[in-house]
């Protein structure tokens, strides 16, 4: 696309009001060249010929070189830099020498594998007889007992890995015991709850393999972290080679931060984000642009749509059909069905949630959007860099949210141009996430002494409880399963810390719409909710908690609904405490306790409050890592003294801390909770607490702890940076709040931050 051209228009139109806030130039870029240290097969090489490769980049011949030297490797470099060949050509090379030869590619989701065996197809030299074949879900009944006896290349994914594959490894006997690679792609995407389950269920892997006599090499790739050697050893528990020297051309790309211009300076109040999205999108694909347009939630993808198509309908009824929502709750069938669409270019723009952020072949798209920063700087060019995959200049737009993480970035956009790329956090060793492993485990071969190498000396401790709560008994030297367990891996979900989710049905028809996790399923599935499917409102009208089953009526109303929860923390141990700047700040063991006690009815566009609800539902209660700080003497002297409002400052900080330190850790918003008060229960003392959303805790707040000072100042920037007077959503409001954003004091927050800080003349200013 002519970006300058559509840039220049875009600045004539009548509701253009300086919105771009920052443009970065990115040049292109020419390719650089590899050598391998041995040529390619011949047969190898004439596939590449046929698919017009003609040549390798140097980070591709880098990887295949380590890995001929039986090294593990990590791949990380940034989308559509052919790391799909760094894996294809060494697996492919090694099991065409060797019939006997398996090997493994794992995929983070369906239709990734479904894309990557079509690439696979065409690098297999004909007549090779090289049988491979997907596992997943979606593979009939029927045909799976002659994959898992034929296929040599098995493509599969962490999910079917952990429930189908090494539950029933007695039938995958060939496949482990002749295992030579395992591919692990998207690696990034595994961090988290999500890396921490998978860490385990490839160390599972490793164990059978080892029982079976094989020992196979791993090859990872992941988008561009600061961390993929560490991270690689912590998914699998091996070292590992790094390669991430890209060689890759680019074609180049704009860049803008746009940011909705002020409707209301003192309440700091910016036209919606889903508006600006709605303009931009719809004037993309009036000009044939073809777009993806990502959001941060399900919600969203289906609300920017009908914005969209309800604009596109007035002036283009045929362009209205050539667009869609797109994301990984939809039937399979479904997301196929799109996802071919828009590879023919039946469709010209989705919107769509991160799942179309991974490196499905959905052809040559010229302009991503982004609804609201994603959450990392990662994840940001991985959406960024689906457009302009073919080497072409393409466009790129963050549109900013009400958040302070991104109105922070719109006013500091050097801290995402020149600051490193996030580290990928996994903590396979959490109890919650550990100890279910070490039972599906104990199912698969008793476990033994030699299981610390790969689980940790923590195996031990969790085995001897596991014991204790009648889980396991010991025989000899060895933990077998107690024979009530029948088969522990369908009460473990990989994705979440909680085994269960609820099941959302149409009342009437009873079909099921669609899948939520326990964590989820009362903020979203609770009685009077309006929820989102397929660009329709539904009703939510019961919500059974025996049977875990939300009911759901198709309505049309012109709201949306809010959740009003209340939380309290409970310190359970300090094992790490420190001196920072005038304040101490401590680590430790928390139990948060959660209870939706109503909702709010809001107006879909205005976002006024219609009306509030109450509701009953039980406490969600769970064991997470913590910090929190003190609020220096002198300041504290100074709130009270004054009768300043040190709730409101407390809160003020809590809610712009939470929203910065994404920022600095690789996590979204929604991972991380808090809760403040100018007495806890446990201290004796005003508190800030800033938490992992997960119990057990993923090491988000472990990395708080270390760059607490750097939090704190990025957390006064945000705040004292906002124009508002008295605090709004880009500064101290919450989305998150349950208590409705009450109790608030902007000039507080800033007094408590810089008591912190030791600017003493600005805590007498404020």
């Amino acid at each position: 696309m002519d970006v300058y051209s559509f840039l220049n228009e875009l600045q004539k139109m009548p509701w253009y009001e300086g919105q771009i806030v920052h443009h970065e130039s990115i040049p292109p870029r020419v390719p650089l060249p590899g050598e391998l240290d041995i040529p390619l097969p011949f047969k190898l090489m004439d596939s590449l010929d046929k698919m017009g490769v003609y040549g390798l980049y140097r980070h591709q011949a880098a990887a295949i070189n380590a890995l001929r030297r039986g090294e593990n490797v990590i791949v990380a470099t940034p989308a559509a830099s052919g790391k799909s060949l760094c894996y294809h050509l060494p697996v492919l090379e090694a099991l065409l020498a060797d019939r006997s030869a398996r090997a493994m590619y794992i995929f983070p989701t369906k239709a990734l594998a479904q894309d990557q065996l079509k690439n696979m197809d065409k690098l297999v030299p004909e007549g090779s007889r090289l049988r491979r074949g997907i596992f997943d879900g979606d593979i009939p009944s029927s045909d799976r007992a002659d994959i898992r006896r034929n296929a040599r290349l098995l493509i599969t994914n962490p999910d079917m890995l952990h429930l189908g594959i090494l539950p029933n490894h007695r039938s995958w006997y060939q496949t482990l015991r002749n295992l030579r690679y395992v591919v692990i792609d998207e690696a990034h995407i595994y961090r988290g709850v999500f890396g921490s389950h998978v860490a385990n269920v490839l160390r599972r892997l490793r164990r059978l393999c080892r029982r079976f006599g094989s020992n196979p090499q791993f090859i990872l790739c992941s988008a561009t972290i600061s961390n993929p050697g560490e991270h690689a050893q912590r998914i699998t528990g091996l070292p590992f080679t790094v390669v991430e020297d890209d060689g890759s051309p680019y074609g180049g790309k704009d860049f803008l931060f746009w940011n909705p211009p002020m409707v209301d300076m003192a309440k700091g109040t910016r036209r919606s984000t889903n508006t600006e999205s709605s303009q931009l999108f719809a004037e993309l694909i009036r000009r044939m642009v073809r777009t993806l347009a990502f959001v941060r939630s399900r919600r969203t993808a289906e609300i920017l749509y009908v914005y969209v198509r309800d604009q596109l309908r007035l002036s283009n009824p045929a362009l209205a059909k050539r667009i869609m929502p797109y994301r990984a709750s939809y039937l399979p069938e479904d997301r196929r069905a799109i996802e071919r669409d828009l590879f023919e270019g039946k469709l010209l723009g989705l919107t769509t949630t991160n799942a179309m952020e991974l490196g499905i072949d959905i052809g040559d798209l010229d302009a991503t959007l982004m609804t609201g920063y994603p959450g990392t700087i990662a994840s940001t060019w991985q959406q960024a860099s689906r457009s302009g995959r073919r080497g072409e200049r393409s466009l790129s737009v963050l549109i900013a949210q009400d958040n302070p993480l991104d109105q922070y970035l719109m006013r500091h956009p050097d801290a995402f141009f020149e600051k490193a790329h996030e580290s990928a956090r996994i903590s396979p060793s959490n109890p919650y996430v550990l100890k279910p492993h070490l039972l599906c485990a104990a199912y698969e071969a008793p476990l033994i002494m030699e299981d610390t190498d790969l689980f940790g000396p923590d195996l031990l401790w969790y085995a001897d409880e596991l014991v204790e709560d009648g889980f396991l008994h010991v025989q000899g030297k060895r933990w077998h399963l107690t024979a009530d367990l029948q088969y522990p891996a369908q009460d473990v979900n990989i994705r979440s810390t909680s085994a269960n989710t609820y099941t959302l049905v149409e009342k009437d028809s009873g079909v099921i719409l669609e899948t939520v996790d326990e964590m989820s399923a009362f903020m979203q599935l609770h009685p009077g909710g309006v929820y989102l499917h397929q660009g329709e409102q539904y009703l939510i009208t019961d919500l059974d908690l025996e049977s875990a089953t939300a009911y759901a009526a198709l309505t049309d109303v012109p709201y949306y609904t809010e959740v009003r929860d209340y939380t309290e923390t409970r310190v359970l141990k300090v094992y790490k405490q420190k001196n920072a700047l005038r304040t101490t700040v401590y680590l430790g063991d928390v139990n948060v306790s959660t209870t939706v006690v109503g909702f709010r009815r809001k107006a879909n566009v205005s976002e006024e409050v219609l009306s509030e609800e109450h509701v009953d539902l039980p406490p969600q209660s769970y064991d997470t890592i913590a910090i929190w700080f003190d609020v220096p003497g002198d300041t504290l002297d100074y709130i009270h003294r004054n009768r300043l409002d040190l709730m409101g400052g407390l809160h003020a900080v809590e809610h712009a801390a939470i929203g910065v330190l994404p920022l600095f850790a690789m996590c979204d918003r929604n991972d991380i909770g808090g809760i403040s008060t100018p007495l806890h229960q446990d201290t004796g003392r005003p508190q800030v607490f800033i938490h992992d959303g997960h119990p057990g805790g993923v090491g988000i707040t472990e990395h708080g702890y270390e760059i607490i000072e750097e939090l704190w100042q990025a957390t006064l920037d945000v705040i004292s940076e906002c124009p508002c007077e008295a605090g709004c959503p880009s500064c101290i409001q919450s989305p998150k709040c349950g208590n409705n954003n009450e109790h608030l004091d902007k000039q507080v927050a800033q007094m408590i931050l810089r008591g912190i800080l030791g600017d003493k003349g600005k805590l007498d200013e404020g």
